[in-house]
């Protein structure tokens, strides 16, 4: 039997069923479609989430086309202030370009070869005038003559077709009620589309390896506030920020280097991307009565290994407010418990447990903190813990060994001295 294969399938389950019937935004730059057979695995993948039900809306770039269509004619890209001046000449590269592009993704969405994920499925495209646009104008005395501005998405055309289960093409080109065309901004147009359609994600796909913090580390989510920090590292980052506050859920940044990067975002807890959302993607909060599932599926195996007191559901319940959890992605990860005992000004810290996968980065540290506010909001002016097996990382936090008979006296009455748990304390 392939266990892991079993393993696999079972864990990315739940991420096909959340994912089904939701629209997603996939844009990415039109450098992404010279690069023949990583654009190709970018495509089948995309052929892979339509078949698992979700509405897909395809906006892709054309600069690098239309720059070597330019040049080709010996003739110069203007670009004033990153907006490029798209004269007659340019607006045919655009046209060319758009036209181009969308038949290489059509093409390769029609693929069927019993090694193609499109292999026995019937996948139909549509694309369209879906963007009422008009022009730029003239901005501190240049003139951007055929570059545009979006007047209008028709949102209720497009969501008409991916009722059907069509992907739905988008070009970055915009039209006049007077018939003129009009070259768009990519971002734009993805953002527009995004917000329009009230999608659910839209994920940006980049040309560099992602959006880094100052020692070089990919960064794996930023609330809104925060993502105006990185402005300048990446100019996407204000389409981004724009989306979110007008009703997109999430926008996610992918590096397009990474083979299957698609994949491992969307059907992953932790992603391979930047993700930028309102709410934090991880958090800490008060653990509420639907967490009981979540929380005993963490505790019971600490539970089976003796490192924790068993705890029925029922107690658990009764005992939910003191309760902190720490949660990703709709996952509990960690969890810690407050005991206070007022009078004492003494707290005892019970059941604080990491996730094992996500106990390399400072998490049970964090929960210790969070809790050692809070007793200090409660006027508690020491904290204690019993236990067993992990008094090495109390201590090097601060508790020092103590004597049960230090305990509150309704504790000391619960102390098990078989279980013989030793007592630390800690002074806030």
């Amino acid at each position: 039997m392939n266990t892991e294969f079993i393993k696999w399938f079972r864990t990315v389950s739940p991420y096909i069923h959340a994912h089904r019937g939701k629209t997603f935004v996939i844009s990415f730059g039109g450098a992404a479609v010279e690069k023949k057979h990583q654009f190709a695995g970018l495509i089948h993948d995309i052929a892979l989430l339509n078949s698992l039900g979700i509405r897909i809306v395809l906006i892709h770039g054309t600069r690098p086309q239309i720059e070597q269509c330019l040049q080709i004619q010996k003739l110069p890209s203007s670009y004033v202030n990153g907006l490029h001046i798209t004269d007659e000449t340019a607006l045919k590269c655009a046209k060319a370009a758009c036209g181009i592009v969308s038949i290489e993704i059509e093409s390769l969405l029609s693929a069927s070869l019993s090694n193609s994920p499109s292999c026995q499925s019937d996948i139909r495209t549509t694309s369209g005038n879906f963007i009422t646009a008009r022009p730029v104008g003239i901005r501190d005395g240049i003139d951007y003559l055929y570059s545009g501005q979006i007047r209008r998405i028709d949102s209720k055309a497009i969501k008409y077709y991916l009722d059907q289960s069509n992907i739905v093409i988008i070009s970055p080109l915009g039209y006049s009620t007077t018939g003129e065309t009009f070259n768009l901004l990519m971002e734009e147009v993805a953002t527009e589309v995004a917000i329009a359609l009230n999608a659910n994600k839209w994920i940006h796909l980049i040309e560099n390896s992602g959006l880094l913090n100052q020692k070089g580390q990919l960064i794996q989510q930023l609330t809104v506030t925060q993502a105006q920090n990185y402005t300048k590292q990446l100019a996407s980052i204000s389409y981004a920020i724009k989306a979110c506050q007008q009703g997109v859920q999430r926008v996610h940044f992918l590096s397009q280097q990474i083979e299957a990067s698609l994949l491992l975002e969307l059907f992953t807890r932790d992603g391979i991307g930047t993700l930028i959302s309102v709410d934090p993607f991880e958090q800490l909060r008060q653990a509420k009565i639907s967490d009981l599932g979540g929380l005993l599926e963490l505790i019971k195996p600490l539970e089976t290994t003796g490192v924790l007191v068993r705890r029925s559901r029922e107690k658990l319940e009764i005992e939910i407010e003191h309760f902190i959890v720490q949660e990703r992605d709709g996952m509990i990860i960690g969890c810690a418990a407050l005991y206070p005992y007022i009078e004492e000004k003494m707290a005892e810290l019970a059941c604080l447990i990491v996730h094992q996968e996500y106990r390399s980065q400072e998490r049970g540290s964090h929960l210790l903190h969070y809790l050692e506010n809070q007793a200090r909001q409660l006027h508690i002016d020491c904290i204690f813990i019993l236990t067993t097996q992990t008094a090495h990382w109390f201590i090097e936090r601060g508790f020092v060994k103590s004597s049960p008979n230090l305990l509150p006296k309704s504790k000391q009455n619960l102390y098990n001295y078989q279980r013989n748990a030793k007592v630390f304390l800690k002074k806030l």
